[in-house]
């Protein structure tokens, strides 16, 4: 459904150089600086005028986003290889190495799931609620664009696709910033987007000066910026609330974790840990614990452990896992192995009595991501998910689940552990904002 899109009055010219800087002086900006603000500046432009447009002018950028990224895909490949091998040359972690990576795959993954944006139904202009006075004034509340959102992201090109296209598709204009390891896909990925006649000149900016110092200067840009989403490692996400004047909505770390209760179907249990752990271990919705009930642990801790170690996993238990596993290779377990988000094939493994045990270990140490409970007793889970305060709770289904394609989202801008405005995948829905729009016969207020 369509509707009129409000404008957003933001100085520009003259004016906008006359505004002072964090140290109430005249600005001098750096070139890297300058740039910056002149994307920003593009993107409100951008902002407003895909404001104005309606949703089939919406879709029909999308499509043809999807169309170029295929005709593109020799440019966008060879520039992954670049940005591949430098990572190999410089040693990084294998989980960094595999989210980097851009296969024929991932790319008709990524054009897959813009053309499933792009068939959602458009969330702007939906009557979330209307009335009327008693004066006779009719209000009506209605979804509209947020504006300018900017999204700080690290060695994951897909998340430029992903954000551009869900921020198209809600009348939002997006700068990007992504990390310097995956600088040359990120530039190839936007080059192609640019090049699509129906993308409006600022609707997509890409800072790719990977200076880090210029995180915090983006961070700054409240006058054309109207949220900051970063995505990426904690101190990354550390700078961005510390340093912003921008409304922040964090994609923090995943601590995720499965319970396995003691009236658990153990087959389905090992099944789901091995599948939240080892399908793919470099991601934030993959599990960094386990924790098994103390009623279930001597027969589930020698039958978990030992398909974790074949499946590679290096195990860190406390000494009742070790206690029950002796043939085993186990680590001790310290305090800060249970709130380490490792992206890589190690899992935490604890022993807990019951549900409360559970209960209170999440309270400690959950990053409030997803965590999963496995049990045949509908009671004991349904208290799981009423009292788990995660972004996603679970029964008897892996983490993994926790995307915004798997979702129905069609892609995702990232995953949510905040609570105000968005929590958990984010999708289309989550990029809106709204305004009560009045519509009076003349009447004033005596």
């Amino acid at each position: 459904m369509d509707t009129e899109r409000p404008e957003t009055t933001t100085p520009t010219g003259d004016l906008l150089k006359s505004w002072p800087n964090t140290r109430g002086e005249s600005p001098a900006y750096s070139t890297a600086e300058a740039q910056v603000r002149e994307l920003c500046r593009d993107a409100r432009e951008g902002a407003r005028l895909l404001a104005t447009l309606p949703t089939a002018r919406l879709d029909d950028m999308l499509d043809e986003i999807a169309n170029q990224l295929e005709k593109e895909a020799p440019a966008i490949f060879a520039a992954n290889a670049l940005d591949i091998a430098a990572a190999e040359e410089a040693g990084m972690h294998k989980s960094v190495v595999d989210r980097l990576r851009v296969t024929e795959k991932s790319l008709a993954t990524m054009v897959a799931g813009v053309r499933q944006v792009r068939k959602l139904p458009q969330p702007l202009g939906e009557k979330l609620r209307s009335w009327t006075q008693p004066n006779g004034i009719e209000i009506t509340k209605l979804r509209v664009p947020i504006g300018v959102i900017a999204i700080i992201f690290e060695s994951r090109p897909n998340v430029t696709i992903d954000a551009a296209v869900l921020c198209l598709k809600t009348g939002n204009a997006t700068v990007l910033r992504g990390g310097k390891e995956a600088i040359h896909s990120n530039r190839a990925l936007i080059a192609a987007l640019q090049k699509c006649s129906s993308v409006p000149k600022g609707a997509v900016q890409l800072i790719d000066n990977t200076d880090r110092a210029l995180v915090p200067f983006l961070c700054r840009q409240d006058e054309f910026i109207d949220v900051i989403i970063p995505r990426g490692g904690h101190s990354l996400i550390e700078t961005v609330v510390a340093e912003s004047r921008i409304p922040v909505i964090k994609h923090a770390h995943g601590v995720c974790s499965v319970f396995v209760h003691e009236k658990a179907d153990l087959a389905m249990a090992e099944s789901i840990v091995l599948n939240a752990k080892v399908q793919r271990p470099g991601v934030c919705n993959a599990i960094e614990t386990l924790l098994i009930d103390r009623a279930v642990a001597a027969k589930f801790v020698p039958q978990i452990t030992a398909a974790l170690t074949k499946a590679g996993v290096e195990i860190r238990g406390d000494e009742t896992v070790r206690q029950f596993a002796p043939d085993v290779k186990i680590h001790s377990a310290t305090e800060a192995d249970w709130t380490t988000e490792y992206l890589d094939l190690i899992l935490a493994v604890r022993v807990v009595d019951g549900l409360d045990g559970a209960f209170k270990h999440l309270a400690a140490y959950s990053s409030h991501h997803s965590d999963s409970i496995i049990t045949t007793d509908s009671i004991a889970a349904e208290r799981f998910l009423n009292e788990v305060d995660s972004a996603t709770v679970y029964w008897n289904a892996s983490t993994r689940f926790t995307d915004g394609g798997e979702f129905g989202f069609g892609a995702e801008i990232g995953i949510s552990t905040d609570k105000l405005h968005a929590r958990g995948p984010m999708g289309l829905e989550e990029l809106t904002s709204y305004k009560y729009v009045i519509r009076g016969t003349g009447q004033v207020r005596t």
